[in-house]
């Protein structure tokens, strides 16, 4: 039997798919105590669990360090890993959205001032619209950009939109949905195809 390794994303969305796969009978004990390990295995070693930033979990699996592993799609979209997307967890939804001060109305005549953390997505949402943008990289605290006039409008993943309203802005269109997929190493998913089919099964059971 070949160990399956598995990058989580730290917080809240991995320790949902955690909660799924440890249903499934992939559980971990020791994940659920509150040491600053990283690592965790289990105990006929099916699988090895492994906590990492959520950004990063496209790298480890891209990389053959993870075999398979839980990505938003919107870092997949971002930096287009070569990967395997293999299945819609249909948790972490949200969506990527354009998002302005209350009274905004855009200038056509002008270059727009987009800020986001997602240049690539945002170049391509505009780029299809046949619209002249300058945009604006920045790492965090989006919504400051508009309040300072650093740009027009911010490209960014929205919730429940509440940061938004108590910033005085609010989203005008939809990017792309956003949701949490499972992601395998293309030489992984061909050696270890068994065992990853069985996570899948898994997951599509929850």
């Amino acid at each position: 039997m070949k160990t399956v390794n598995i990058a989580l994303p730290k917080g809240r969305l991995g320790e949902k798919v955690y909660k799924i796969l440890e249903n499934a009978g992939f559980a971990c004990p020791d994940m659920k105590e509150n040491d600053r390990r990283l690592i965790f295995e289990s105990a006929h070693g099916e699988v090895r669990y492994f906590w990492v930033k959520p950004s990063d979990v496209a790298i480890y699996v891209e990389r053959g360090a993870a075999d398979i592993g839980i990505a938003g799609k919107d870092i997949l979209l971002e930096y287009s890993p070569d990967v395997y997307e293999l299945l819609d967890l249909g948790i972490g939804v949200c969506r990527m959205a354009v998002a302005a001060k209350t009274d905004f109305r855009d200038n056509i005549e002008k270059t727009l001032r987009v800020a986001t953390k997602f240049p690539n997505i945002a170049s391509a949402y505009y780029e299809k619209k046949g619209r002249d943008i300058d945009i604006i990289k920045l790492n965090g605290s989006i919504e400051l950009a508009p309040i300072l006039d650093l740009s027009d409008v911010i490209v960014d993943i929205v919730e429940t939109g509440t940061t938004l309203k108590e910033n005085d802005l609010a989203p005008f269109e939809t990017v792309v949905p956003i949701s949490a997929r499972l992601i395998s190493n293309k030489a992984s998913f061909k050696f270890k195809n068994n065992e990853i089919t069985k996570v899948i099964k898994a997951l599509e059971e929850k």
